[in-house]
């Protein structure tokens, strides 16, 4: 069996064990949308000024795919290695890339459910009102720079055991939210907070994801970032897998 077919098979099996949690997949779901309400809604400009509550809309998406990515991803793989049946299944033939592209495939999926209600709060009670092949183009993108944070939840979850993984899922949402520019918007950073800010995948990710929302085009400079972290964090999380599986399964 190949190893986009295996993974396949993986990203169902992922999805059917989450779905046997309604909560999981409920809370999952919730959180990006009551984050908005909470630290996003309560600005004046997001109902006054169609610009900029499009970027917050936007930047709240991303914020969905990043928590998803490291808490879905990182504690669920944290959680696996520490019971016997995951240290079996990396036993048999296969590709070790198939579980992580299936845990990653699974994960996104349950972001893109987190989205729609995000866009429909957005849409009723912000002035946001993107034209819709830009909300589109946005939605592609925002799947697609959400991979260096599920690598990062990949890194957490293979090199912390289940409750170390919490703690640092936590610290790492909040610094990478915040960090970003998803809860605020970068033009109230002071510079080197600023300058900073612009090194993190997720703030990489907001500019592509706002720029495509807002009509204006992505930065090159956030593109060429994103696809750096791609490329480093995933060659990253497969050497700390296959350390992993050395020392513990060999």
């Amino acid at each position: 069996m190949s190893t986009l077919r295996l993974a396949a098979v993986h990203t169902t099996y992922n999805l059917l064990e989450t779905a046997r949690v309604p909560i999981a997949v409920i809370g999952s779901i919730v959180f990006p949308t009551l984050a908005f309400c909470l630290f996003v809604l309560p600005q004046r400009l997001v109902v006054e000024d169609p610009e900029f509550a499009t970027a917050a809309v936007a930047s709240m998406v991303v914020f969905a795919f990043m928590s998803a990515g490291l808490f879905s991803i990182g504690l669920d793989l944290a959680d696996q290695r520490a019971k016997p049946w995951a240290p079996y299944l990396r036993t048999l033939p296969g590709a070790p890339a198939a579980r992580i592209i299936g845990l990653m495939a699974c994960t996104l999926i349950i972001a893109a459910a987190a989205m729609i209600p995000l866009l429909v709060i957005g849409g009723v009670l912000t002035a946001a009102r993107p034209d819709p092949f830009a909300l589109l183009t946005a939605i592609a993108l925002v799947i697609l720079t959400a991979v260096p944070s599920a690598l990062i939840g990949v890194i957490i979850g293979t090199t912390c055991g289940p409750k170390a993984a919490i703690a640092v899922t936590q610290v790492a949402m909040f610094l990478l939210a915040f960090g970003g520019g998803l809860f605020l918007p970068p033009q109230l950073f002071p510079q080197w907070l600023d300058v900073a800010s612009a090194l993190l995948p997720v703030r990489q990710a907001r500019e592509i994801v706002v720029g495509a929302a807002l009509g204006t085009g992505a930065p090159l400079w956030a593109v060429v970032g994103i696809v750096a972290w791609t490329v480093v964090l995933g060659a990253l999380s497969v050497w700390l897998y296959r350390r992993d599986e050395g020392r513990r399964y060999r």
